[in-house]
C-alpha cells in the first residue's frame, strides 16, 4: 500500500476518532472502536516504513 493513501487514512481516522470523542465520550464503544483501527493503521504504516527503509539500505 503506498504511504501516501496510509497518512491520507490514518488522518481522516484520527479526525473521525476526536470527533466521535468529543460527541460520545472518550470511553464510548464507538470511540474505542475508531482508536483501534487508528492503532491498526498506525501500525500497517510503521511496518511499511521500516521495510521500505530496509530496502533502500
Amino acid at each position: 500500500m503506498d504511504a501516501k493513501i496510509l497518512l491520507y487514512q490514518i488522518n481522516h481516522k484520527r479526525i473521525e476518532m476526536i470527533t466521535i470523542g468529543i460527541e460520545k465520550g472518550l470511553l464510548s464503544e464507538e470511540t474505542i472502536k475508531s482508536s483501534q483501527e487508528l492503532d491498526y493503521l498506525l501500525n500497517v504504516y510503521h511496518k511499511h516504513s521500516v521495510t521500505h527503509s530496509h530496502q533502500q539500505t
